[in-house]
C-alpha cells in the first residue's frame, strides 16, 4: 500500500500564492506519473495537473501559465507552484501517483478570497 501525504493548502487573497506538497512513501514499484487533481463544492474532481517520471508537465487549461508543476523523483515528491491564484481555483486539492495502480491523497483545502 502507498500512502501520499498533502501539505500546503490555506486561505489566500485573489493575486497571492500557494505551493503544495505531496510525498508518498517508499514502495517496491516504481513510481510512473504524479500530479494534482482538484474538486469544488458541487463540481467533479477535476485534473490540474500530472507530470511524467521525466518531468514533462500536462496542465488543464484553466491554470496555463500560472501554476507549475515539478517533482523530486529522488524524494518521491511532487509539488504545485499556484501563482495568480483566483477565487474559482478554490477547492479540496488532490496528490495523484499511478504505480501498478492509482493512489491518491486525501486532499488538502485550498480557499482564494476575492
Amino acid at each position: 500500500q502507498v500512502q501520499l501525504v498533502e501539505s500546503g493548502g490555506g486561505l489566500v487573497q485573489a493575486g497571492e500564492s500557494l505551493r503544495l506538497s505531496c510525498v508518498a512513501s517508499r514502495s517496491g514499484f516504481t513510481i510512473r506519473d504524479m500530479g494534482w487533481y482538484r474538486q469544488a463544492p458541487g463540481r467533479e474532481r477535476e485534473l490540474v495537473a500530472t507530470i511524467t517520471t521525466g518531468g514533462r508537465p500536462n496542465y488543464a487549461d484553466s491554470v496555463k501559465g500560472r501554476f507549475v508543476i515539478s517533482r523530486q523523483n529522488a524524494k518521491n515528491t511532487v509539488y504545485l507552484q499556484m501563482n495568480s491564484l483566483r477565487p474559482e481555483d478554490t477547492a479540496v486539492y488532490y496528490c495523484y501517483a499511478h504505480l501498478y495502480s492509482a493512489f491518491w491523497g486525501q486532499g488538502t483545502q485550498v480557499t482564494v478570497s476575492s
